[in-house]
């Protein structure tokens, strides 16, 4: 997807962030099983393992819709028993190119990451918009995934098509707890190779990110004398 000069990837992430992919189908207008989703994340949290069951045995002649709802939802055993019989399962992808490492970066999923690595998840992989798992832990706010995934080589500076890095994400102060956008930051910000002065396509560095979105700007002292300096050649 290309994106015209000047446009804010941000922006999007607030006013239509509830639609990013959370599913076996986009939740983006249009798309086929939005109706389907919608529902089952109206009933978020108040499922039994019954409920999960059921949805398994649904799902069960759909292997790539299955390990991707199952890394989601962090059904641990399902995602092993799938990987056992058809190790190339953790290669498959929805619509809008999520894969189960994306899924299970973005639920926070801790066990979840590292078993799907080990099976041969491509750790830097992007979706259709250039998301990487790394993208989606940090603007959720999964600080234990970040940590995982950068322990296991992520690219710290890898950037969207909207030219966002996973700092920009954390900066965006868009996770649902104060704590977790936090701590999110500190662990960006404390990496060795960090490049804080890069722009998004929006025209924005991280630190003016979160100048304007939220109380965790004052964190980027711990970088202050990188911003701003021209990047090395």
């Amino acid at each position: 997807m290309e994106f015209p000069d000047g446009f804010n990837q941000l922006e999007l992430l607030k006013t239509h962030g509830h639609l990013i992919p959370r599913g076996g189908h986009s939740l983006w207008p249009g798309k086929e099983g939005e109706e389907e989703d919608e529902e089952e994340e109206e009933e978020e949290g108040k499922h039994n393992e019954e409920w999960y069951t059921q949805r398994e045995e649904r799902l069960k002649g759909r292997p790539q819709d299955l390990i991707l709802w199952a890394a989601e939802n962090d059904r641990l055993t399902t995602v092993q028993r799938l990987l056992s019989g058809d190790p190339s399962l953790v290669h498959c992808r929805d619509t809008d190119g999520y894969t189960p490492l994306h899924r299970a970066a973005y639920g926070g999923h801790v066990a979840m990451v590292p078993t799907l690595l080990v099976a041969g998840a491509d750790i830097d992989l992007c979706t259709v918009d250039g998301w990487t798992a790394l993208h989606s832990a940090c603007r959720w706010g999964r600080v234990v995934v970040a940590t995982l995934l950068l322990h296991r080589g992520a690219e710290l500076n890898s950037q969207t098509n909207g030219g966002l890095t996973p700092l920009h994400l954390a900066a965006s102060h868009t996770s649902r707890s104060p704590a977790d956008s936090a701590h999110t930051l500190e662990l960006l910000l404390s990496q060795r190779h960090l490049q804080p002065w890069i722009v998004s396509s929006g025209g924005e560095t991280a630190s003016e990110v979160a100048r304007r979105s939220g109380p965790h700007h004052f964190l980027f002292e711990m970088v202050e004398d990188s911003i701003g300096v021209l990047p090395p050649c």
